[in-house]
């Protein structure tokens, strides 16, 4: 055994050393990007010169970091000029502990890396936004820490880094600059490989936030109109009150709109930078609470839709223009009445539904892990339309209000017959300003719940004494008893109303049943979690189910809400 192993030794390594001097790594840009949201973008592009004598062909290629950073790894995926490439995740860095790899696939022919032969291709690296700490003292300073060196099996002839601080931001300091360079990096850098990097930013520069769903709606008129509604539900996960956010809309756009999850509409958008817009909220959101708002605008439709009579072209991005990371986001065309789908182009069939009723057609396409800038390529979809369908709804009225006409004359000329006395009855009429208080006692409510949330999570990190917590507290349950006393009230009277009134009231009280034991049900299992009663993959199951539970009583909630606000209006 110890004469075998003596001889395969040398011959593995001679093995190993005449592959790996097939082909050289001769330059590497490494370009550190911090987004809106706080998510880090690593962009390393790698360029590699062949050696071989003969032809030969490179398989695969395998690049990491330190194992520190693979919790927040989020997504990874590899490309050049003309092909996109199949990556693996956590593979070994040829056997060394201490990091996290990718192996990059070139496909069943791979790259050609005969002697002289020069290859460029990227691959991006999708970091969370935990990477990023917050000062408490001094909100507008953050802390940094990222991979400042690749990680590889061979030795870089150079390598350049770049870190791309927010715009507007201030470098302060650390232990890389935003621009740095090194002859022959040395294979599976792992030491020096952690940055850390201290800067300054304002909200609208950098703002720690979770985007859960945007939600984009594009309405194709008949005459060519573009009407666009995007719907963001966002999680605040900086240290303060947040109270606006920075939206980016699609070029060309004009006479942007904001509404709150209520149907209120906020204050105008203020424009800060080309189609950049900082929208307020008219509630604020404190750590770790939701925010919900809507963002209506027009397109012109001399940018999106060609036409050559009855066929129409409408083309678009999916999402390209936006400076943040979104976990989940849905984008629906909604094709003016009588139009019909004839292709679409650039769309994957496994991510797009189409939606046909009497009169309409639809579109709706379903993307996770948006991340801006890469790969978002345009979609176009092909639609027949003929203009005679713009009087259709007018035809209707005509139509309807002539048979009308006719029952009232033949009514009218008919025979009288006795009337006999009837016994009136008394209707009971539900005035605006019942409608009104309810829906103001109800939001002061949903006020009074989230403001008791805050104050459980200042105390629970303890931001404020447990005597002044109790006060407060005390305070706030007592206004939440006299307002669930007058909604009760309330409540009743407009349930006498009967008709919708009931089934509104009705559909109110299931998702409030829902969505207190789907908050039960979220406290019970972080509990059992905290124990090790749970795992973390069973943990994460059952969170994301009770979340959807809670995010969809909200939602009916909300409805209900507008639905009697519009009766007001």
């Amino acid at each position: 055994m110890t004469i075998f192993i003596i001889t395969f030794i040398p011959l593995n390594v001679t093995a190993e050393s005449s592959q790996n001097n097939d082909y050289i790594i001769k330059h590497v840009t490494h370009v550190v990007s911090i987004m809106y949201n706080g998510y880090i973008l690593i962009n390393d592009t790698i360029q590699v010169v062949g050696q071989a004598s003969t032809d030969a062909f490179l398989k695969n290629f395998t690049i990491g970091f330190p194992r520190e950073f693979s919790p927040y790894m989020i997504q990874c995926f590899s490309y050049d000029s003309s092909h996109t490439f199949q990556v693996d995740l956590d593979t070994p860095l040829n056997g060394r502990l201490g990091f996290y790899g990718v192996t990059i696939n070139f496909g069943k022919n791979g790259l050609n890396i005969s002697n002289g032969t020069t290859h460029v291709f990227t691959v991006i690296f999708l970091l969370s936004n935990n990477l990023i700490k917050q000062n408490v003292a001094n909100a507008s300073s953050y802390v940094v820490h990222f991979p400042a060196y690749p990680s590889l099996t061979k030795k870089v002839g150079f390598f350049e880094g770049w870190l791309n601080l927010p715009k507007g931001s201030v470098y302060v300091g650390g232990n890389v600059a935003r621009n740095y360079s090194k002859v022959n990096l040395a294979a599976f850098t792992y030491s020096n490989a952690s940055g850390e990097v201290t800067f300054t930013a304002n909200n609208d520069q950098l703002m720690l936030v979770d985007i859960k769903e945007l939600n984009r709606e594009m309405r194709v008129g008949g005459t060519g109109q573009i009407e666009v509604s995007d719907i963001y539900h966002l999680i605040n996960k900086s240290n303060v009150t947040i109270s606006s956010f920075d939206v980016v809309i699609p070029p060309n756009a004009s006479f942007p709109k904001v509404f709150d999850q209520l149907g209120r509409e906020a204050p105008k958008p203020k424009k800060i930078g080309t189609n950049r817009y900082m929208v307020d909220f008219t509630l604020s959101a404190g750590t770790g609470e939701k925010a919900i708002f809507k963002v209506i605008y027009n397109l012109p439709k001399a940018y999106y839709i060609k036409s050559d009579g009855t066929n129409f072209e409408f083309t678009f991005s999916i999402f390209k223009e936006l400076n943040y990371f979104v976990k989940e986001a849905s984008l629906t065309v909604v094709l003016p009445e009588g139009a019909k789908i004839i292709e679409t182009e650039n769309v994957s069939k496994n991510f797009y539904t189409l939606s046909r009723n009497v009169y309409q057609q639809s579109l709706a396409i379903k993307s996770y892990d948006i991340i801006p800038f890469l790969g978002n390529s345009e979609v176009t979809v092909k639609y027949s339309y003929n203009a005679l369908w713009l009087s259709f709804h007018p035809t209707l009225w005509i139509w309807a209000l002539a048979i009308v006409g006719c029952v009232v004359a033949i009514v009218w000329k008919r025979p009288k017959a006795p009337v006999s006395a009837a016994v009136p009855t008394v209707a009971i009429r539900l005035s605006s300003k019942t409608l009104k208080s309810f829906v103001d006692s109800y939001e002061k409510k949903m006020k009074i719940v989230k403001e008791m949330e805050s104050l459980e999570t200042r105390a629970r990190k303890g931001k404020i004494t447990r005597r002044r917590y109790k006060v407060r507290r005390k305070t706030l349950e007592t206004r939440l008893n006299t307002l669930n006393k007058k909604l009760s009230e309330l409540r009743e009277k407009i349930r006498a109303a009967g008709g919708r009134y009931n089934t509104l009231m009705r559909q109110l009280e299931m998702a409030e049943i829902e969505l207190s034991e789907a908050e039960t049900n979220i406290e019970s299992i972080r509990r059992r979690h905290r124990r090790g009663e749970l795992s973390m993959e069973a943990y994460r199951r059952l969170l994301a189910n009770y979340e959807r539970r809670r995010d969809k009583a909200e939602t009916t909630i909300d409805g209900v809400l507008i639905r009697l606000r519009e009766e007001i209006s």
